[in-house]
């Protein structure tokens, strides 16, 4: 037992259930029910679950000893040894990662997609765990800690996800405190679970609101096992901003000073939100660059660029579930713990995702999809409509209730087959997340959609106007016109779609390899 475990660990009766990741393999049996803590590759138990793959690989037990997963988003690369392994049965809401994608794609791993609100709330419903044959709690929820405090209650470090959901409802529950990470003691605000009907609204009228809770509460007799773990978050460097990503935030900042100029925002505008990724990243460059200033964030995930958005002197608070940091933006972090910890606030998912608050505060949300159709439906999941990437997560959490919509997106995606790539914009989109109801604005490095007021086939115009790569206007506009013209024939004219076209991109790109046609009239 080491110094600093004693110094984390301020309930001392915990510490009598000292265990190593290996001793706590005995309890882990085919089939059960598992909780991890984490969010987007932080925060997630690291010791146990590297003991129970190691065990797998040593002992031939690929396929023997496998259980039903839950994880606020995506947990590490202990996830990705898990799909490997054959270990996941049964997964959601979200997941990062070639190998479990891989799995979830050929049939191995039963993959639940779920907004990521819902998530937390859904399990502490019961809806996951209805046909569990041993009652209705997940087995076990494993779950990482910086510290615990007097009365046995969790410190969780740089995420909070759903860990409050799950260790509600766990039978047992181990801890791993984590000693190589700083404890992030004060930095949260915890709003543990209350099914109806007696939840209460939530309180939050601000980014910087707190309810004062900092710590998660548990049942200490629920407590099996403590255990040490020295091992950080390994988060994989951001990808950096581009030209074409800069663009796409230089269009977006234009419109936000427009927005002002016409009175529908304020000088700070509203509490921002940003999805990941390198066009996300730009455009949180891109507003550190800008004339706003005061601005606050409501938003999932802060990366390394909120750092830098707080530097800039524009960024006055932000709040998320999770800091996913890479290694260098940690380091940066704990040196500068006195100045950030000041302006963030970390919450659970099902209050930093709360549709309530988000319409409440009037969130901007940004987030990047697959595709977008010409009338402004959104597939952020399904490449094809089939292959599915890494979930909805919370994407749609923001964008139907945002006071602005918007999706950005380059016009089109490279691809081994076609110098242009794969067109963004489609005829109609192959899986649906987010429909033509919730998107307001749609951006992509040619420019900017703004769809509101507008009825369908003014929008389709707009969007091929604005945002489709010059090489597929021309096709997108005669699939247009075919659709009305076929259309005013049949006298369904709002939203003209040509069944057995509207398919034909995503087609000729499987057989061919282009989304480009050499017809309408081509056949399949």
């Amino acid at each position: 037992m080491s110094a600093i475990l004693k110094q984390r660990v301020r309930y001392p009766a915990y510490l009598k259930k000292l265990r190593t990741g290996e001793q706590c393999v005995e309890l882990f049996k085919n089939g059960q029910y598992l909780g991890w803590s984490g969010f987007t590759g932080v925060g997630a138990p690291k010791v146990v679950p590297t003991a129970l793959v190691d065990h797998v690989e040593k002992n031939n037990l690929q396929g023997k000893l496998a259980f039903n997963l839950f994880v606020g988003a995506s947990a590490g690369p202990e996830e990705s040894r898990w799909a490997e392994h054959d270990m996941i049965l049964t997964r959601s809401p979200h997941q990062v990662g070639k190998p479990i994608a891989s799995a979830i794609n050929t049939g191995k791993i039963q993959f639940f997609d779920k907004h990521l609100s819902m998530f937390p709330q859904d399990l502490t419903y019961g809806y996951y765990t209805k046909n569990k044959p041993n009652g209705a709690n997940l087995d076990y929820t494993i779950i990482e800690a910086t510290a615990i405090k007097e009365d046995g209650s969790i410190v969780p470090g740089p995420a909070v996800g759903a860990s409050p959901e799950m260790i509600s409802v766990s039978d047992n529950i181990i801890i791993e405190v984590n000693t190589k990470t700083p404890s992030f003691e004060g930095i949260h605000d915890i709003d543990m679970p209350v099914n109806p009907p007696f939840r209460q609204p939530y309180p939050h009228t601000s980014a910087d609101y707190r309810v004062g809770v900092t710590s998660i509460p548990v049942d200490p007799e629920k407590v099996v096992a403590i255990v040490e773990s020295t091992s950080g978050d390994k988060v994989p460097p951001n990808t950096p901003s581009d030209q074409q990503s800069r663009e796409i935030a230089n269009h977006l900042v234009e419109f936000l000073e427009h927005e002002v100029k016409q009175g529908r925002l304020p000088e700070n505008l509203h509490p921002l939100q940003s999805g990941i990724g390198n066009i996300a990243n730009a455009v949180v460059e891109g507003l550190a660059g800008s004339k706003f200033k005061n601005l606050s964030v409501w938003t999932e995930v802060l990366q390394d660029s909120f750092l830098d958005f707080f530097e800039s002197g524009s960024l006055d608070f932000a709040t998320a579930t999770s800091i996913r940091l890479t290694e260098d933006g940690f380091k940066k972090f704990y040196e500068n713990w006195d100045t950030y910890s000041k302006k963030l606030c970390l919450r659970s998912q099902t209050v930093s995702n709360s549709p309530e608050i988000i319409r409440r505060l009037g969130v901007i949300a940004m987030n990047t999809p697959v595709e977008v159709d010409i009338y402004g439906h959104a597939n952020s999941t399904n490449v094809m409509g089939s292959r599915m990437l890494n979930g909805l997560g919370g994407s749609a959490d923001f964008l139907r209730n945002a006071k602005l919509s918007i999706m950005h997106t380059p016009s089109a995606r490279p691809s081994k087959t076609d110098p242009t790539g794969v067109s963004c914009i489609v005829p109609m989109a192959p899986h649906i997340d987010q429909t033509e109801h919730d998107l307001d604005v749609v951006v992509t490095e040619q420019g900017l959609a703004d769809l509101r007021g507008l009825a369908p086939k003014a929008r389709a115009q707009v969007i091929i106007d604005k945002c489709a790569h010059p090489d597929y206007q021309a096709q997108l506009h005669d699939y247009l016109e075919r659709a009305i013209f076929y259309n005013t024939k049949k006298k369904s004219l709002h939203e003209p779609q040509i069944l057995r076209d509207v398919f034909k991109m995503h087609l000729n790109f499987q057989d061919n390899g282009t989304m480009k046609l050499d017809s309408w009239d081509q056949k399949f």
